[in-house]
């Protein structure tokens, strides 16, 4: 025995299926272990991952071998066959450049022994190449297949909700409508296009009202019902891969028209021109207390135990100027609060406030005189503007809610669910 040849022993378990026949992490090490028992060869180390080598750094347990080779901790590797180290050039060039050095002095397989000599770096190199070349081979072939079963209409992927796989081993990507998914599918684009829901709409009666579940039962999210309404599968044609330009013609049966299609993005370009006017109340009152962004709002829908849906705003970081933000965001309601707490302290503009309230008051005599035949200069008792502030802020509409905070002269920031002042 050779003690001054320390020896890792690494074993990989691949995860590309042509090596279904390679034997299992377990199996290696056994067989590797008899051969180091039989050649009385020192092994200090045993290790294991199940990471792909295809593509240079990405295996942490080889990066650790590789950094270990230059620390001295071993200077030889002993593994099943030359494929298990490297089916890329980046990681075999670490290999080789070690041999050259004389850190790695050994490199041994179930069949062969690697040494710093030219015809062995050159051996190990050309059958490492080999295993890359069959990878490189691999992913040709497979794309090409894709390519010839969309020519013939096949989707190469797994079938988007609606749809499931036919349950035949002969019928290789073909697709057949999914009796229980594909009406509700149908009825997310006629809600859009023929009743105007909204999206958030849809997907609050799909989460909360039938509870809608996908074929691995999951609920839809809302970002995959915007990827149903965006996905021309439906009604017959398809792009693969996404975003690459050439289209097919699907051999599967459309679940929607053409034109329903058409009219839920009509549909959908018209809410959002329409949204782009709406106003949350409090989004532009208040900055950020950790970061210094602005601050934005998002609804949130939850279903009821009586079968109906509320609606929630909460407000939060838009974490413009820091992506990893960790401020908490805050509920509408708990805002509003807060605010009518703090209004007795706050700077007001009292002319604005002012001028609001008498035209509040005009507009209150004209329906008087107009509905109970008071004469419009009745006086009205004098009201505290504070007052007035606090009934708009709980009772107003967005826009009254809006005009109220114009008047607050205090700058304010939302940080972890408390509202503060700041100069």
């Amino acid at each position: 025995m050779e003690t001054n040849i320390k020896y890792c022993l690494y074993a990989r378990k691949s995860t590309e299926s042509e090596e279904k026949q390679i034997l299992s992490i377990d199996s290696q090490i056994k067989e590797m272990t008899q051969i180091a028992e039989r050649e009385k060869l020192n092994i200090v180390e045993i290790r294991k991952e199940s990471h792909s080598a295809k593509e240079s750094g990405q295996r942490p347990i080889f990066e650790e071998i590789v950094k270990d080779i230059d620390a001295g901790i071993f200077n030889a590797i002993i593994t099943w066959a030359p494929d298990r180290l490297s089916r890329n050039a980046g990681d075999l060039g670490k290999l080789v450049d070690r041999i050259d050095q004389n850190k790695l002095v050994q490199i041994k397989t179930f069949g062969q022994t690697f040494s710093n000599s030219p015809s062995d770096k050159f051996l190990l190199m050309i059958l490492c190449s080999q295993a890359k070349l069959e990878n490189d081979n691999k992913s040709i072939n497979v794309k090409r297949g894709m390519r010839t079963r969309c020519e013939m209409g096949l989707w190469p992927a797994q079938p988007p909700t609606g749809y499931r796989k036919v349950n035949d081993r002969t019928a290789k990507c073909e697709v057949e409508i999914d009796p229980e998914r594909a009406d509700i599918i149908r009825q997310i684009f006629e809600k859009i296009a023929y009743d105007k829901w909204s999206v958030s709409r849809v997907y609050a009666w799909l989460k909360f009202e039938i509870n809608f579940k996908t074929f691995r039962n999951h609920n839809l999210s809302l970002g995959n019902v915007f990827r149903i309404i965006d996905n021309t599968f439906y009604y017959g044609k398809f792009e693969y891969p996404r975003g690459g330009g050439i289209w097919y013609e699907g051999k599967h049966r459309p679940i929607i028209t053409k034109e329903l299609f058409d009219e839920t993005r009509n549909s959908i370009k018209s809410q959002v021109i329409k949204s782009q006017g709406k106003e949350f109340a409090f989004t532009k009152i208040m900055k950020c207390g950790l970061c210094g962004s602005g601050i934005t709002a998002d609804e949130k829908f939850k279903k009821t135990p009586n079968g109906g849906v509320n609606r929630y705003v909460y407000y939060r970081c838009t974490k413009a100027k820091d992506r990893n933000c960790k401020n908490t965001a805050i509920n509408e309601t708990e805002l509003v609060e807060a605010l009518l707490k703090m209004l007795d302290s706050l700077d007001i503009d009292k002319v604005k406030l002012t001028a609001k309230l008498n035209l509040e008051i005009q507009k209150f005599k004209k329906l008087q005189a107009m509905f109970l035949g008071k004469k419009r200069t009745e006086k009205i008792e004098t009201i505290d503007l504070r007052d007035y502030a606090k009934f708009m802020l709980k009772d107003g509409s967005v826009l009254e809610q809006r005009s109220v905070l114009e008047c607050i002269s205090s700058k304010l920031i939302l940080k972890n669910k408390h509202i503060q002042t700041y100069d």
